[in-house]
């Protein structure tokens, strides 16, 4: 369906994709894993017409073609199902796709897009009702909207981009069944995830890139995650955890959320009434779905969105204070977003690295002979990128730009660490040693409240877990007397 032939693409500095060649059938899933900066994202983004190669050709069913922006790709065939979705939440699920239709009629026949809509939902197990808004629907359900956009838009080739991000173990489940359904009728699917686990499970195909090159690709039944990350890592695999299954004493309450209501609650969104204790040399973990209020955790805390309630630190109730009295308090802050929220994108590595820490810039002037020094001093146990000091984050991939983060805010050694998927998009090896790090600060006494869409991940670190669903904390779990099942349950059923 799809050939690459020695495509390349260099932005400054850096080459992302180098003469790669490449093979997609129909019929097929074809996963692509790589670590950080590999070129999976540049890759993917060549394919949908977001970037042009600099070299090399594409084939799609047999015809070479050039993709001059995603339009040209869809045109052909082409969709892309990305991490964050496109929908409008007010709007039905049936507006919401007739504004991703090609040929968009002047008057709109909703009686035929319906019955399309439904007729799809049918053959692929989607199970959808047109009629309801966006805001309506789970995460899953929203995904399977962003799906059936791209068949009534007349998609063949449907590359997902780090789609279980946002799903529970049970929607993960059906997703691979989706595949399933999908590659019986013929479409080739492109499976981009840094869980090899699920690469395995899900592919027929899996092609690994390593520095911008195919290190290669395993087929069924040969695919084991084992050698898949050798091959991510060059031979190298990372060592255990080594996590202390018996923690430290549980020292005092460090944070408190008492019946905390963020500003947004009114309109079904945000946290509705949150109440949790963490404790000092724990790791208290949080699940949920994605869009249950994960994102209000950080930004009631950092008084940065008014809330009802009372929120305290060490038994302080921070209300009134500033995102600077907390950080100087110790609070260290991994958001969800991190260029939207925690970095400066025209910056450069450096300089974010030692952004809101005077002791390290300065008072009154950047001091660089110390800031270098102090940097080469740090970085050796820190998840910094290889990557120059003065490249701005902006040319960065999403996992060395997390990374830049990930250093900032666990060198800062913050005795309350509030980290919203800090291993999202990490290959093997950084993803090994943040958690190292995690564990490294409960067994030093410092507090983590680690949100995480891995429930492995979760039940591998954490002490206790509680659940939010709908902004609500609706259950407390022990994570040797539990499953992945029994919290994705609690995580999706009121």
């Amino acid at each position: 369906m799809l050939e690459l032939r020695g495509v390349t693409k260099a932005f400054p500095g850096v080459v992302a994709n180098d003469g790669i060649s490449l093979e997609i059938a129909d019929g097929q899933v074809h996963a692509v894993l790589g670590e950080n900066g590999a070129g999976k994202s540049t890759l993917t983004k060549i394919i949908y017409g977001f970037y042009q190669p600099d070299s090399g050709s594409i084939c799609f069913n047999g015809q070479e073609v050039r993709f001059r922006s995603p339009a040209d790709s869809r045109r052909m065939g082409i969709g892309m199902v990305f991490q964050d979705f496109s929908l409008i939440p007010s709007m039905s699920v049936l507006d919401n796709v007739a504004l991703f239709m090609p040929d968009q009629p002047a008057l709109l026949r909703r009686a035929e897009l319906r019955r399309r809509i439904v007729d799809l939902s049918e053959r692929y197990g989607l199970r959808i009702d047109p009629g309801l808004t966006v805001a309506q629907l789970s995460m899953g359900e929203r995904q399977k909207v962003e799906l059936i956009k791209l068949l009534v838009a007349g998609a063949d080739l449907l590359i997902f981009d780090e789609p279980t991000s946002v799903l529970a173990p049970q929607e993960v489940d059906n997703l691979f069944r989706i595949f399933e359904e999908l590659t019986a009728q013929g479409h080739g699917v492109v499976f981009i995830t840094h869980k090899v686990r699920e690469a395995v499970a899900a592919a027929h195909v899996v092609t690994v890139l390593r520095q911008g090159k195919i290190a290669g690709s395993v087929s069924r039944p040969a695919l084991d995650e084992s050698s898949l990350v050798s091959l991510m890592l060059g031979g190298v695999t990372p060592g255990p955890l080594l996590r202390n299954r018996t923690p430290p004493a549980r020292g005092d309450v460090a944070l408190e959320f008492e019946q905390v209501w963020s500003t947004d609650a009114a309109a079904g969104r945000g946290l509705r009434g949150a109440d949790f204790r963490a404790y000092a040399g724990e790791i208290l973990g949080v699940a949920g779905v994605a869009g249950n209020g994960q994102q209000e955790l950080g930004e009631t805390l950092l008084g940065l969105e008014p809330y009802r309630g009372r929120i305290r630190l060490f038994g302080a109730d921070i209300a009134g204070w500033s995102p600077a009295d907390l950080r100087n308090a110790g609070v260290g802050y991994i958001p969800e977003d991190a260029m939207g929220m925690a970095l400066v994108p025209g910056m450069s590595v450096d300089e974010n690295l030692v952004m809101g820490d005077p002791k390290r810039s300065g008072p009154f002037w950047m001091d660089w002979d110390r800031i270098r020094t102090w940097l080469d001093q740090e970085k050796s146990g820190l998840p910094v990128p290889n990557t120059p000091g003065h490249a701005r984050v902006e040319h960065l991939s999403g996992g060395n730009v997390q990374r830049v983060l990930l250093a900032r805010e666990m060198g800062r050694s913050p005795t309350v660490l509030l980290a919203c998927y800090p291993a999202r998009g990490l290959d093997v090896a950084t993803a090994t040693l943040v958690r190292r790090l995690l564990l490294e600060q409960r067994d030093a006494g410092g507090t983590v409240v680690l949100v995480s869409e891995d429930l492995d991940e979760l039940l591998d670190l954490s002490d206790r877990i509680v659940v939010l669903r709908e902004g609500r904390t609706v259950g407390e779990f022990q994570p040797d007397e539990t499953s992945t099942q029994e919290i994705g349950l609690s995580m999706t059923t009121p």
